[in-house]
């Protein structure tokens, strides 16, 4: 019997990395958390032990903290675009380089509308996303949003499904909907303003969700990616992952009360799954 090593890889993932990037009138925050991943020729690494042609993942760690020095003053896009390539190109024996960036949200307090020069709130669970795959002269850019958590307290319906012996769920005319959204979306070339498309991107689809008549979570899903592509030519495809957050009318008949769509018990556990990806034909 012939035994033979199939796909593989090795890198460094949660690295840890905050910055204050400091300005002339206020300080700029910025914290991420960078996954690197590095495929190339290291096989016998895995069958013989030879660590000779293996950059260690410490070094890797120490690479993306040192690097970002004078190299993280903008998008976590171009920051992985410029890792990406380092790894590359110091590198012949890597021939693809995966670098993954997830951003916390952090904004400046402000006080009597003026900005506080460097106090800041969280933003919560929301994080802006980044991938980046090199492999020789060839470039993928994927950006996103993810844990984003977005309601509203009515334009949302959900009738006329399928009913049958199992079926306990009442037509829902108005309802909440909730959802805690994640979108992924890849460039069509791997340059741009990434900060201010992202920004768009986000305006976009919380627009579209808020303004949206929604008869169902996939039909608001379709019609915010869409609404992405039709504004964007600078995006290929766009996937969207949408969680249904229940928020269930409470029953207050026992109580001799009615219920007008204003009392609801919020549940985390079992939901409703929705996913779709939108592209251009």
């Amino acid at each position: 019997m012939k035994i033979k090593l199939g796909e593989n890889a090795y890198g460094k993932n949660a690295v840890e990395l905050s910055k204050i990037i400091r300005h002339a009138d206020h300080h700029e925050f910025r914290q991420v958390s960078v996954n690197t991943l590095l495929e190339g020729d290291f096989e016998t690494a895995y069958t013989q032990g030879d660590n000779t042609r293996i950059l260690p993942t410490d070094t890797q760690k120490n690479t993306v903290y040192a690097l970002a020095k004078d190299h993280f003053t903008g998008s976590i896009e171009d920051f992985a675009l410029y890792l990406a390539n380092h790894f590359t190109t110091n590198n012949p024996r890597v021939h693809k380089v995966q670098v993954e960036i997830q951003e916390h949200s952090w904004t400046r307090m402000q006080f009597n509308g003026e900005l506080h020069p460097h106090a800041y709130t969280g933003g919560g669970a929301e994080k802006h996303t980044a991938l980046i795959l090199q492999e020789g002269n060839a470039l993928s850019v994927t950006a996103g949003i993810s844990d984003l958590l977005i309601l509203k307290t009515t334009d949302s319906a959900f009738e006329h499904y399928i009913q049958d012996a199992f079926t306990t769920l009442k037509p829902a005319s108005d309802r909440i909907l909730a959802t805690q959204c994640t979108a992924t979306w890849r460039y069509t070339k791997p340059a741009g303003d990434f900060s201010a498309l992202y920004s768009n991107i986000r305006h976009t689809l919380l627009h579209t969700f808020a303004h949206h008549k929604s008869l169902s979570v996939q039909q608001t899903l379709y019609d915010m990616g869409k609404a992405v592509l039709e504004a964007y030519d600078a995006v290929q495809e766009i996937s969207l992952v949408m969680p249904n957050k229940h928020h269930i009318p409470f029953n207050l008949e026992p109580f001799g009360m009615k219920n007008q769509n204003e009392v609801f018990v919020a549940t985390d556990a079992p939901y409703g799954y929705i996913s779709g990806t939108l592209v251009r034909e």
